[in-house]
């Protein structure tokens, strides 16, 4: 049986351990830096910056979800963002990614939520397929940009 239940302060290790099997998947594990004590303050804290959910098939961890609130200024209203979205390999094909998709869907639609957003990696052809399948719109025509590490240093140093 499948159930799926937003994550706790207990859940830190275990949303460590799953974000880093994500990134392996990824094939981005080497820049997973991530650790329970961010995790805890980040997630748990005082000024939570992120929601989490945790899938179960059976009472084993199946996956899990994180995602945050964004704001559109066009539509005058926040959205979700899907940050994560992840299924163990031996529970994939059974609804697990749907139910979560499903399941941070409601949460966006009962909050009033004008949207939900994800990025997914142009490699990744299941996952695509996956979120075509579930009707979701490809926006082709925006091209995500990022600042991180030394460019993010340079430009915020610029602003002294």
């Amino acid at each position: 049986m499948l159930s799926i239940r937003s994550a706790t302060k207990e859940d830190a290790a275990l949303l460590t351990v799953l974000i880093h099997e994500l990134a392996d998947y990824d094939r981005l594990g080497h820049e997973a830096g991530v650790t329970e004590e961010d995790i805890l303050r980040d997630g748990f804290g005082p000024a939570a910056k992120f929601r989490a959910v945790i899938a179960e098939s059976d009472g084993k961890v199946a996956g899990y979800a994180v995602f945050f609130e964004f704001y559109s200024t066009f539509q005058g209203r926040a959205g979700l963002f899907l940050d994560d979205i992840f299924v163990r390999p031996q529970f994939r094909k059974q609804g697990v990614g749907k139910a979560l998709v499903a399941h941070v869907a409601g949460i966006a639609w009962k909050e009033e939520y004008f949207s939900m957003r994800w990025e997914v990696l142009e490699w990744n052809t299941p996952a695509i397929d996956f979120y075509r399948k579930l009707g979701a719109v490809f926006l082709d025509e925006w091209k995500a940009a990022c600042l991180i590490g030394d460019a993010l240093q340079a430009v915020a140093e610029a602003d002294t």
